[in-house]
């Protein structure tokens, strides 16, 4: 469908191709004749197969540059230390798939089954898709308009093999586009527990990312909290902490008050963060003791009881 007017009643509402606000709209007959309206029939097979998947978790910026696939991968590395924990990592960033890079997967490819899809494997249980998987070269560059990155995510959900999986990460494109309305759209039925939002502590970044929480708000897309990355360096001889991104108006923190969004954390620079990225290892191996590190480990457990607490509450309304 073409661009639809600001107050448009909705492709599936009684007024859909009537209202005044219809009048003028280039998508005016279609959605008079009801077409607009047809659910996708992926919708109700994408669901059918989430049913292995017991938690399903978007990762999203405002900004590009953030840091957020490779909070991704940390999140995945991180949840995949516990060896009975089956991790999925998604990767529907089409045109900057840099989730191979960081995960040591460059130059592996995806092999088809009778059941799907094979993700790739850093570990038994921690499986990965991407598009980086089905370029011949890294350098290759994805040039799509919308409907056919629409439908590389549609197969990344329904015909990729994943098995029981306990969390699945998907790492989204910065922004709120198409990318993001598809994977919303698809896994709704699914349920979604939630959006982890990563931002940096300058105000260049955050009025992004107030589009971004504003944007799950309109989707009814539950919001996780918000990540503060490169969220000041604490120097590894004399421990003193110096702002590099000074957060000029109050950074994530006062933001998330404002807003009323959980903040997770913040994750502080390190240096070593981005030489494993550049080497596909995990961080975490080389730098235990690291602020960094130990920031990474409390947001990802309260990740963990977010999502925890999420389905104790569904059960017990299903149970109700």
């Amino acid at each position: 469908m073409e661009e639809v007017p600001h107050d448009c009643p909705g492709a599936d509402s009684a007024q859909a191709g009537r209202g005044a606000s219809c009048q003028g709209c280039p998508n005016q007959r279609l959605c008079a004749s009801g077409a607009g309206a047809t659910p996708d029939p992926a919708i109700e097979e994408i669901k059918e197969k989430m049913k292995t998947v017991k938690h399903k978790i978007l990762v999203l910026s405002g900004k590009g540059g953030v840091g957020k696939s490779t909070f991704s991968a940390h999140l995945a590395h991180g949840l995949a230390e516990d060896e009975n924990t089956q991790i999925a990592l998604l990767d529907i960033d089409i045109c900057g798939p840099s989730i191979p890079k960081i995960m040591g997967l460059e130059g592996e490819q995806v092999h088809q089954s009778g059941s799907g899809w094979s993700p790739v494997y850093v570990e038994d249980n921690l499986g990965v898709m991407s598009v980086g998987f089905l370029l011949s070269s890294p350098d290759d560059a994805v040039i799509w308009r919308g409907p056919k990155k629409n439908g590389m995510i549609k197969q990344f959900l329904r015909d990729v093999d994943w098995g029981e999986v306990d969390y699945l990460i998907v790492d989204t494109p910065p922004g709120t586009s198409d990318e993001h309305l598809s994977v919303v759209q698809y896994l709704a039925a699914a349920r979604i527990d939630g959006a982890v939002i990563i931002t940096t502590p300058q105000e260049v970044s955050l009025q992004d990312v107030r589009k971004e929480i504003n944007f799950c708000r309109k989707v009814k897309l539950p919001i996780i909290g918000v990540v503060e990355n490169m969220s000041g360096f604490i120097c590894p001889k004399c421990k003193k902490e110096s702002q590099i991104f000074p957060p000029t108006t109050g950074g994530a923190e006062l933001m998330c008050q404002d807003l009323e969004v959980p903040l997770l954390g913040r994750v502080p620079l390190d240096p070593l963060i981005g030489k494993n990225c550049d080497k596909g290892q995990s961080f975490f191996i080389d730098a235990p003791d690291s602020p960094a590190t130990l920031a990474y480990r409390s947001i990802i457990q309260r990740i963990q009881e977010f999502c925890d607490l999420r389905q104790s509450e569904e059960e017990n309304l299903i149970n109700s």
